[in-house]
């Protein structure tokens, strides 16, 4: 499985959205840019898209209204260490309050990974940050363990467009 990220202004996203109805398409937006995702099989509908492979996933992108992506850069050497820690995750976050959607997305291109999550809301993230399940899952419960990471981190965040 593959899922293609573009970026653009909402109302080019849409349209191109609302051309591709059949598609699994997932429109999204923050004060900055909008985001479509494209979940799929098959060759991307976009021109120029940024490619991942789908890792892991759980539930449907349809579902979560608000979206926090983990922009992780991973060394080259890094990646099989990186990948077997997702692999071997406890999984707490799918039993979380108002969570939706995971997927652990691995770069064509590019060291940065990506682990986009989907909640029905932003006070669901909230609430989770605070939680045992996030303290035992993050990437703050790996101390003391060799860390495959290239340069720091950064968090993206987008609310659902409803297409009209």
């Amino acid at each position: 499985m593959k899922l293609y990220i573009t970026y653009g202004t909402v109302d080019y996203l849409a349209k191109l959205a609302k051309a591709h109805i059949d598609k699994n398409l997932r429109l999204m937006a923050n004060t900055d840019t909008g985001v479509l995702f494209h979940e799929t099989e098959q060759k991307s509908i976009f021109k120029e898209p940024k490619t991942y492979d789908v890792l892991d996933s759980t539930g449907k992108l349809s579902n979560g209204k608000y979206a926090v992506l983990n922009n992780i850069p991973v060394s080259y050497e890094g990646r099989p260490l990186f990948e077997k820690r997702f692999s071997d995750r406890a999984r707490l976050i799918e039993k979380e309050p108002g969570f939706s959607a995971i997927r652990v997305l691995r770069p064509s291109k590019g060291d940065t990974y990506i682990i986009l999550t989907l909640w029905e809301n932003e006070h669901y993230f909230t609430a989770w940050q605070k939680s045992k399940s996030f303290d035992t899952g993050s990437i703050k419960s790996s101390v003391g363990i060799p860390q495959p990471f290239s340069h720091p981190h950064y968090v993206t965040k987008y609310t659902s467009v409803e297409i009209d």
